[in-house]
């Protein structure tokens, strides 16, 4: 090899090692939440929450595990399911979310999504993807997907294909364990699993710009049958609701933001 080509290729591996590393090099200014519960509404404690939207009234949610992931339209009030869907035995169910008169799910680590008619939940297509598939959101323009790393990826609603990344990063840091997605006025809201705490991500830049911590949403009486993590953000856009619930919770709860003192 040559001087001339291996002072190139160190050259290259350092310009891409600073690629990388400039996604998370700024500083981030992070707003912390605490959270007021609005109201509390019934949920099913066999539902392992992957995925949750609202629209229009009702709740759509994605639920997970080998032999027991579905598809479900709840009443809100009531938390009747009203529909469901239930996947093959050899698929574990992850997150949902609607696309026009759509809903699209992901399964972890069969490297298949299923795309449904949002009415009948009747099967429409199948798509692949090379990640893991955790959870997915709609920003109007792109599918959001995440697969449990620091990375997001972006898709094409119509053909799947993917279109672009974006590293999350907390105080120059890149934050993994992304999984359910809920995009909100501009911002991707995630769930960080294993953790009681919700992140506030720009969608632009991947930073994180605000920490939402949940401890304590789930009283101790609740957690007399098993209950899992906290997992599953919906948003009412028409009366600005912000819902979350977690895996084989036995409630759903409306909360409002507090900025922490």
């Amino acid at each position: 090899m040559s001087t001339t080509l291996r002072a190139f290729i160190f050259w290259l591996i350092a310009l891409l090692a600073s690629i990388y590393v400039s996604s998370c090099s700024n500083s981030d200014t992070i707003t912390f939440y605490t959270y007021k519960v609005i109201n509390t509404y019934p949920h099913e404690n066999n539902a392992f929450t992957q995925g949750l939207v609202f629209e229009n009234g009702f709740i759509y949610e994605g639920t997970g595990l080998y032999g027991s992931s579905t598809l479900r339209k709840v009443e809100l009030e009531t938390g009747n399911i009203l529909q469901i869907h239930e996947l093959p035995s050899q698929f574990f169910g992850e997150g949902i979310t609607i696309f026009e008169n759509k809903i699209v799910q992901l399964t972890w680590r069969s490297n298949v999504g299923f795309v449904y008619d949002k009415d009948s939940f009747e099967l429409k297509q199948e798509f692949n993807y090379q990640t893991e598939g955790w959870g997915i959101t709609y920003d109007g323009k792109r599918l959001i997907m995440s697969d449990g790393t620091s990375i997001l990826h972006f898709l094409d609603p119509i053909t799947f294909e993917k279109t672009g990344s974006l590293e999350v990063c907390k105080n120059n840091i890149p934050l993994t364990s992304l999984n359910e997605l809920e995009y909100i006025k501009g911002e991707i809201y995630a769930n960080v699993w294993k953790t009681n705490s919700i992140a506030r991500i720009e969608s632009q830049t991947g930073k994180v710009i605000g920490w939402i911590e949940m401890t304590g949403l789930l009283s101790p009486e609740d957690y007399s049958k098993p209950v899992d993590v906290l997992n599953g953000i919906a948003y009412d856009k028409k009366n600005d609701r912000l819902f979350v619930t977690g895996k084989l919770w036995p409630k759903l709860f409306e909360i409002e933001l507090i900025p922490a003192g």
